[in-house]
C-alpha cells in the first residue's frame, strides 16, 4: 500500500510550498512525478521550477522537454511515470488511479480553497478505504509542517 501524506497549506501558496518539498525529496534520493489538474499548470510549474529561486535548481521537465525517464522531478497532466519514480505529487486538485505504482503519494491541499478541502476528505476516506496509511501535516506559521493526529 501506498503511504499518503497530506499537505494542508494554510500559510503559503503551493508555489511556495512545492520547491521545498521537491528539494527534500529529491535529497532524499527519490525520483519525483507531480501530477498536475491540467497542461496549463504543468507549464505554469515548469516555469516556477526555473525561477522560483535565483540561487537554487531543481532539476525537471515535462514531456515536451524530451528526456522524461531521465527527469529527476517529471510534470505532468496524465498518468505517466517514464522514470519509474517512487513519489507522487498531487497539485491543484489533481487525482490518480495509479497510486499503487508509488510508495508514497504527498497531496497538496490549498488551505484556503473549500471545494479543495472538500475533496480531500472525500479522497481521505476513499483512500483509508482501500487500506493505504494516511497521515496529515498542517501548516504552521513559520511555513514549517506539523503531523497532526
Amino acid at each position: 500500500m501506498t503511504d499518503i501524506r497530506f499537505y494542508h497549506m494554510t500559510v503559503q501558496s503551493l508555489d511556495q510550498a512545492l520547491p521545498a518539498i521537491l528539494a527534500k525529496a529529491l535529497d532524499a534520493g527519490h525520483r519525483v512525478v507531480v501530477k498536475c489538474a491540467n497542461d496549463a499548470q504543468v507549464t505554469r510549474l515548469n516555469d516556477l521550477l526555473w525561477t522560483y529561486k535565483p540561487d537554487s535548481f531543481l532539476p525537471h521537465g515535462m514531456a515536451k522537454d524530451g528526456h522524461s525517464a531521465d527527469q529527476p522531478v517529471y510534470l505532468t497532466a496524465d498518468n505517466d511515470n517514464p522514470g519509474g519514480a517512487g513519489v507522487l505529487v498531487l497539485a491543484g486538485g489533481a487525482a490518480s488511479e495509479a497510486l499503487g505504482d508509488y510508495t508514497l503519494c504527498c497531496e497538496m491541499l490549498d488551505g484556503h480553497d473549500g471545494v479543495a478541502v472538500e475533496s480531500a476528505r472525500e479522497r481521505w476516506k476513499l483512500y483509508k478505504d482501500a487500506g493505504h496509511t494516511l497521515t496529515y501535516w498542517q501548516q504552521n506559521a513559520a511555513g514549517g509542517w506539523d503531523k497532526k493526529a
